[in-house]
């Protein structure tokens, strides 16, 4: 009973109040790793900042969550080897069978009251009381945002290429697009006129990039099959001329338009089809959605021999962009590794009419978000051309242009 009450009580309290402070010191990592680069761009958008912010944001971030990850293996170390020290001191050799038993069963204890303070809100208390306001963020990752993050992350340190951070980026954004974000929209279609032809209809099949082009009857809108190249070629083959274009064509596939990509690449898959068209809730048509349009979103762009060369974004030496006002900002984002916000506008042109609060004249400039956009053609009621380039201030913000509502 006398070597316990000889043993040395203080060296063992402060060593299990480093293990205790290390515990703490991880809940509090837990508990800042929350937050999302949603969370970021919130607070960002709310305080009107761009998306330069956000990825300048990111780094920091994983510096602090970097350095206390440090702090808590060293707290750990540190508080076992004193423990180890003062216990051989007293029971010699035995001493470092005891640390350990004690150190473990310590570090497993206080790690799960640390973890249950973090789910009970005591580390969030903790950290208010020293400024930190958790509730700031968005909220706890979810498993998307987290690999998306810790993937952005990576590609900033030089650890992931660009290519896998957007082939991983646009997997993840399967569940959260639907069709209608990346479906070539109807005034862009090409189409077959049903009525035409044969030797029209053959010619523009062969004119076409496409090898299923829609086949529609008395109005563009209204499709009655879809034709494959090569049914059609092998009924001209075989001696019927003229060639019934609807009895080589398959049934049109109409999908709504609210209808997730992930969903829809499934049912590609299930179906074995490559061509659906897209209709909004009146089953008006919207526009026209292949398993290639899907797969772009994961891999990027898919050129072949046959495709038409431009994509409407032609980089200028002065590090400017010469863009279409119909393309996507998706693509746009994914091309130059810029930043826009798609969430409230598809295209370049929506974002700038969006922001604008009104349709501009050419020639007029615009900065927000962090770039700055010219508008070169403007064609009725539609923006055409702009010019987009990071925008850079010396000296005091740029005023934007933008007309007052």
């Amino acid at each position: 009973m006398s070597d316990w009450l000889d043993a040395p009580w203080p060296e063992v309290a402060l060593a299990l109040a480093l293990l205790a402070l290390a515990a703490l010191l991880s809940a509090l990592r837990i508990c800042l790793a929350r937050a999302s680069r949603k969370g970021s761009m919130l607070r960002a958008a709310a305080a009107g900042l761009s998306g330069t912010y956000v990825r300048e944001e990111l780094p920091i971030r994983a510096r602090v969550l970097g350095a206390m990850l440090v702090g808590n293996i060293v707290l750990n170390v540190l508080g076992t080897v004193w423990l180890t020290g003062s216990l051989i001191d007293w029971a010699g050799p035995a001493g470092s069978l005891y640390a350990v038993a004690v150190a473990s069963a310590c570090m497993i204890l206080f790690e799960a009251l640390a973890r249950l303070g973090d789910r009970a809100g005591w580390t969030e208390a903790a950290l208010r009381r020293v400024g930190v306001r958790p509730d700031a963020y968005a909220g706890i990752l979810s498993a998307t945002e987290e690999i998306r993050e810790q993937v952005d992350l990576l590609h900033q340190q030089g650890e992931v290429v660009k290519s896998e951070r957007d082939m991983l980026g646009g997997l993840l954004d399967l569940r959260e697009l639907t069709v209608s974000d990346v479906m070539v929209h109807r005034t862009k279609m090409r189409t077959i006129e049903a009525d035409l032809p044969s030797d029209e209809i053959v010619r523009d099949v062969l004119a076409s990039s496409h090898t299923r082009l829609p086949v529609w009857r008395g109005t563009p809108d209204n499709i009655v099959g879809v034709l494959h190249s090569r049914d059609l070629l092998r009924a001209s083959d075989a001696g019927r001329v003229p060639v019934d274009v609807l009895s080589v064509a398959s049934a049109p596939w109409f999908v709504p338009d609210t209808t997730s990509l992930r969903d829809q690449l499934s049912a590609f898959l299930l179906r074995r089809q490559h061509v659906a068209l897209v209709v909004d809730e009146y089953g008006v048509l919207m526009g026209l959605l292949t398993l290639e349009d899907i797969l772009e979103e994961i891999v990027g762009d898919i050129s072949d021999e046959h495709d038409v060369a431009t994509r409407g974004v032609r980089p200028q030496p002065d590090g400017s962009i010469l863009v279409d006002g119909s393309v996507p900002i998706r693509d746009l984002n994914r091309l130059m590794d810029w930043s826009l916000p798609d969430e409230e506008a598809t295209t370049v042109a929506g974002l700038v009419i969006h922001e604008a609060q009104a349709i501009p004249e050419a020639g007029q400039l615009f900065t927000f978000h962090g770039y700055r956009f010219e508008v070169l053609r403007r064609v009725r009621n539609r923006l055409t051309a702009l010019r987009v380039a990071p925008h850079s201030p010396v000296g005091p913000a740029a005023p934007t242009d933008r007309p007052r509502p």
